[in-house]
């Protein structure tokens, strides 16, 4: 019995350390921007002007992977070699298989929704392990958002995605409603979490650029404000201008501290 209980005590010591050591990192930020097109040649043209001006990640929006594919992502990585890829397919089910998919298309980064089974979500992280990808889970319409963004990370994502969804947001306006914001809850995420945040949702250019004063080093760049989010094209005007000063901006706030 008592050798049973000092083991117990000495897993607990041993949790407590491995979580103190990942609390205690700093993370350059990150511009990462979301190609939501539904033509793999414009997404490639926009991805090679977007890493240009400095961006960081590349993202195979939702809108591009229903259009083209894991097409789309083998034609990035095809593209761009050396360039991390999100590949944004918001996985519900079959955790395991588009994991791996995604993954052997060429993508670094998958997307899994805290709103998807439990067993689903570790399945997507057992496929990460498996294959070298890091895991981002998504709080869409989670109840809690900070609860969903915790229940996230204790089943081993790497990120964690505080999302605002698109339609969510436009129904409420529609009703008369005030528009919520990632923003509204982000500084709780962070401080809920010991792994990076990023903030996505209806945020204007210079909210997306302000999120790491709050502690979310990963600034995503996307509808609407480096694409038309109604027809899911690039936007119009001098975006690799634009691009260059955003990414300036974000790279200057230096090492963000990540977890409490």
């Amino acid at each position: 019995m008592t050798v049973g209980l000092a083991a117990v005590d000495t897993e607990s010591a041993s949790d407590a350390f491995v979580s103190s050591i990942r609390k205690s990192f700093v993370m350059r930020p990150v511009v990462q921007i979301s190609l939501d097109l539904t033509n793999i040649d414009e997404a490639l043209e926009t991805a090679a002007m977007a890493l240009r001006a400095g961006v960081d990640w590349l993202e195979a929006g939702t809108p591009l992977i229903l259009a083209e594919g894991l097409h789309g992502v083998r034609e990035l990585r095809k593209s761009f070699p050396d360039v991390p890829i999100v590949a944004d397919l918001k996985t519900m089910d079959g955790g395991y298989l588009e994991a791996e998919m995604m993954a052997q298309a060429g993508a670094t980064h998958v997307v899994v929704m805290a709103r998807a089974h439990e067993e689903t979500i570790r399945c997507v992280v057992q496929a990460g392990r498996d294959h070298g990808v890091k895991v981002m889970g998504d709080n869409l319409a989670c109840p809690d958002m900070v609860a969903g963004a915790k229940w996230l990370e204790e089943l081993g994502c790497d990120f964690v995605i505080h999302h605002i969804g698109y339609d969510e947001r436009r129904g409420i306006v529609a009703k008369g409603g005030r528009q919520p914001s990632p923003l509204d809850q982000l500084r709780e995420v962070v401080q809920a979490v010991s792994v990076p945040v990023q903030a996505v949702g209806g945020l204007t250019l210079e909210q997306a650029v302000a999120t790491p004063g709050y502690g979310a080093p990963l600034v995503v760049l996307g509808a609407p404000l480096t694409i038309d989010a109604d027809e899911f094209r690039t936007a119009d005007g001098d975006l690799e201008h634009s691009l260059r000063m955003i990414c300036q901006k974000v790279h200057s706030y230096g090492d963000i501290p990540v977890g409490k």
